[in-house]
């Protein structure tokens, strides 16, 4: 077994799944991490659920917080999601699916986890190329919370070696992701991306990241396994 230990966020979507199967494959231990946070449905938690059993991580916990006591977002308020908008709508300002500061939370969830476990590795499906609309998403940011990271943790002013943020989808385009993924044994089926799913588990089509996802399996020449409603 791997001495290596990696923390993983999995939101149960096709970046986060390839992140883990990313991990395992540069030979780190995984501890995969998700949230419960007021989400507007919690099939992405099964889906979690689903990958991490599937990928056979070491552990993988669900963290309790709940965001819609702001709201501010389509994902965790009364606010419709956005649908069938082209690619200059997406990247023409910062959506409101975006929920805020969610990334700086989970990362504090994950750095909090990986002291724990003993990992100096946590890894974040960040994409910067195909969406690059969420202001904690960008390399920038990411390089800001891992001097952070070091500087207000034991482990970061105790030890030599740095705690490190790993944002191995940054630049990748979303049928690279798509066809990483299948190399390494993702089944992409598990996976649900939608914002706006029904109660089953379909995804609707039609929102931004139903149709991101379906131009990276169409890029990659790979079949689209999503169920989608209708």
């Amino acid at each position: 077994m791997s001495t290596k230990k990696a923390v993983v966020l999995l939101s149960g979507g096709l970046d986060s799944a390839t992140c883990v199967a990313m991990a395992q494959d540069q030979g780190y231990e995984v501890y995969a991490l998700s949230f419960r946070y007021g989400q507007r449905h919690s099939v992405e938690l099964d889906a979690a659920d689903r990958i991490a059993k599937h990928l056979g991580v070491a552990e993988h916990k669900t963290a309790e917080i709940d965001l819609t006591l702001f709201g501010g977002s389509a994902l965790t308020d009364d606010i419709d999601v956005p649908k069938d908008r082209d690619e200059g709508e997406m990247e023409a300002d910062i959506p409101v699916t975006y929920v805020p500061a969610r990334n700086t939370i989970f990362l504090s969830f994950a750095l909090a986890y990986a002291e724990v476990v003993g990992a100096k590795d946590i890894f974040i499906g960040v994409n910067a190329l195909d969406y690059s609309g969420y202001p904690d998403c960008r390399p920038e940011f990411i390089k800001s919370y891992e001097e952070t990271a070091n500087l207000g943790t034991k482990v970061g002013v105790t030890e030599e070696e740095r705690i490190k943020i790993q944002t191995p989808l940054i630049d990748m385009t979303k049928a690279e992701i798509a066809a990483t993924g299948t190399r390494l044994g993702v089944d992409y089926a598990m996976t649900i991306s939608c914002y706006d799913p029904d109660e089953t588990g379909a995804a609707c089509g039609h929102c931004d990241s139903c149709l991101l996802r379906q131009k990276g399996f169409r890029e990659a020449g790979l079949p689209d396994p999503t169920r989608y409603q209708g």
